[in-house]
């Protein structure tokens, strides 16, 4: 089943052709790691996660990066508040968003390239860039002359002048043009800083990633993935050093754009109060309904994020939990699990993860109505594709609650069997409302009296 994804530098779907079949190459620009990051920070990863375990279906090997930028102003700043060096807030940050991540059910990536570790890497591409005459030193500095680059503008598809005009540009007596965008810059002493022929200092932003992809990936790849946020300055200026280092040679030949979120509507910004972290949202609700809502729309779109949709995903994953629970006695057949070809088809047309949920829940249906060993296994090997119906469905009722004394339940629930059978109805209605203040929800159904938690 060909795989074809939506490419930002054509503008167009085209169909998935890696350079070297036997080894894909894919980077995702990960964390600056000053603080917790926030649910929108988290789309990538979960999209783009999907999108890896689609391609080692389809490949034998997938190489994919997701870096840690660990040397940032925003990071000397924290770091100087607090009166620690820089890598007490990063080692902390940095183990905090792979926490997060795995909450999430993202899979850690290959490569974790951290920035600190590639100095010398960024050093030696600078010094490549200077002698074919793309960038210069000046004050300390060393700066890439965008006029150097015809193609600049290109992935952005806009025009250079425009994009510069509405861009945030450091305008500097030692710029030759306004958009030279900084690759190297001096450190003042209570700031970190490396050596180097230009004096002690430490790089960009936008030159980390195209070392780090470099060192690890080659001089082209196959797939480089982020937020449209970063499409211009960070990913166009990225095309333009690694393409100039590297002799004219492509940089990479998809790029992948996730949409940003929204919060009711309305943009997220500390400003507005609005921002979600991961960290706190991953206390208050199921870790999988996080996943659910962030896959639910088209990755290349926005999405809303509210408490209404959140809800709305965990009715969702109650129902195909349900059904996994009724069939829990079934066993499944000996084999891996297959991956239904609808919903594999829907992931290979450009990551539509729409239309394999809506897939997901044909196959729920399916299941409830035959209940048969093939329609669990469908159900669940469909899931795997996505991230999704990977804990044991009593594991999802009791909403990863390990201080529940479920012996104490089930002994209330045995009380309330009894009172029924003895037509006490207060006392089991009694019984019900002590359970419900406890955050236990009873169901009675044909296969007795089943409890599931549900956190407030």
């Amino acid at each position: 089943m060909p795989i074809s994804l939506y490419n930002s530098l054509t503008r167009r779907s085209e169909p998935f052709a890696p350079l070297d079949p036997e080894r894909v190459t894919m980077y995702l620009c990960g964390p600056t790691v000053y603080n917790y990051v926030h649910i929108g920070n988290a789309r990538g990863p979960v999209v783009f996660d999907v999108l890896v375990r689609l391609l080692r279906r389809h490949y034998p090997q997938v190489l994919y990066a997701r870096n840690i930028t660990d040397v940032d102003d925003k990071i000397n700043a924290a770091a100087q508040q607090q009166g620690v060096q820089i890598d007490a807030i990063t080692n902390r940050f940095a183990q905090a968003y792979r926490d997060d991540m795995a909450g999430l059910g993202v899979a850690p990536p290959d490569i974790e390239p951290h920035a600190t570790t590639h100095i010398a890497e960024i050093i030696t591409m600078i010094e490549s860039l200077i002698d074919g005459g793309h960038a210069y030193a000046a004050e300390g500095h060393v700066l890439f002359d965008v006029g150097s680059f015809a193609a600049y503008g290109q992935l952005s598809g806009r025009d250079p002048e425009e994009l510069l005009a509405g861009a945030r540009v450091e305008v500097a007596p030692y710029k030759r043009n306004a958009g030279d965008f900084v690759l190297w810059k001096p450190s003042t002493p209570e700031l970190p800083g490396w050596d180097s022929p230009w004096g002690r200092g430490r790089p960009g932003w936008h030159i980390e990633c195209s070392a780090m992809s470099a060192a690890h990936l080659g001089e082209s790849i196959d797939i480089h993935a982020g937020g449209v946020d970063l499409l211009f300055p960070h990913h166009e200026n990225e095309v333009a050093q690694s393409t100039c280092a590297h002799g004219g040679k492509v940089f990479a030949r998809w790029w992948m754009h996730n949409g940003m979120l929204t919060f009711d509507g309305r943009k997220m910004s500390k400003s507005l109060g609005n921002v979600l972290l991961v960290h706190e949202l991953l206390k208050l609700y199921p870790a999988e309904a996080l996943r659910l809502r962030l896959l639910s729309g088209h990755y290349r779109q926005p999405l809303d994020w509210s408490e209404a949709a959140i809800n709305q995903a965990i009715s969702t994953l109650d129902g195909w939990y349900r059904v996994l629970r009724d069939l829990a006695a079934i066993e499944l057949p000996d084999g891996a699990l297959p991956v239904p070809e609808r919903v594999e088809a829907a992931l290979c047309d450009d990551l539509n993860t729409p239309q394999a949920l809506a897939e997901l829940s044909v196959l729920a249906d399916s299941a409830r109505q035959s209940g048969s060993a093939e329609a669990k296994a469908a159900l669940l090997g469909g899931g795997v594709l996505l991230g999704l119906l990977q804990q044991a469905p009593e594991a999802w009722f009791r909403r990863g609650d390990e201080a529940i004394d479920e012996a104490h339940i089930e002994d209330l629930l045995e009380q309330r069997r009894a009172a029924r059978s003895a037509r006490d109805f207060t006392r089991a209605d009694a019984i019900r409302d002590e359970l419900g203040a406890m955050g236990v929800v009873i169901e009675d159904g044909a296969q007795g009296t089943r409890w599931s938690i549900v956190k407030s």
